[in-house]
Formats: structure tokens, C-alpha cells, sequence
């Protein structure tokens, strides 16, 4: 059964802001709020493919022969402790 909190003393302007952010997403505030939180302490986990699409998309964006074999290699190199 869901649970019933009371937030006080909020910042006006983080309750500003989700009043906004609930407006944007034609939400309540109360529905808002148990998103904003959901996102932050329930992060879903993405999927095999969800990863592939997303390497595709960051792979059609880049300049064709922006980055030669060897230059990827040297990236990984440099950022390994």
C-alpha cells in the first residue's frame, strides 16, 4: 500500500520549479513530485538494445573519419589510471 509524507519547508524555488515541471507535464503536484523522485532514487535500468540504439544514434552524429583507429585507441589509453 503506498505511503503518505508531508514535505515542509521546501524552498519556494524548488516549488516553483515543480509547480512548472507539473504544469509542463500536465501532472499534479503531488504526481510530479512522486516522479521527480521515482527518476532519482528508482533509475531504470536500459536495455541491450536501448544501448545499441543509442551508440547508433551517437555514431550517425559524428563527421565520417572524424576519428582514425588509432586515435580511439589513444583515447582509451590516456583516460585509464
Amino acid at each position: 500500500m503506498p505511503a503518505t509524507i508531508t514535505l515542509k519547508g521546501i524552498p519556494d524555488a524548488v516549488h516553483e520549479a515543480l509547480k512548472a515541471s507539473a504544469q509542463t507535464n500536465r501532472r499534479s503536484l503531488n504526481s510530479e513530485a512522486i516522479a521527480c523522485l521515482e527518476s532519482v532514487l528508482l533509475p531504470r535500468k536500459t536495455t541491450a538494445l536501448e544501448h545499441a540504439v543509442k551508440a547508433r544514434e551517437l555514431r550517425s552524429s559524428l563527421k565520417e573519419g572524424a576519428f582514425q583507429p588509432e586515435d580511439v585507441t589513444r583515447f582509451k589509453r590516456a583516460h585509464r589510471a
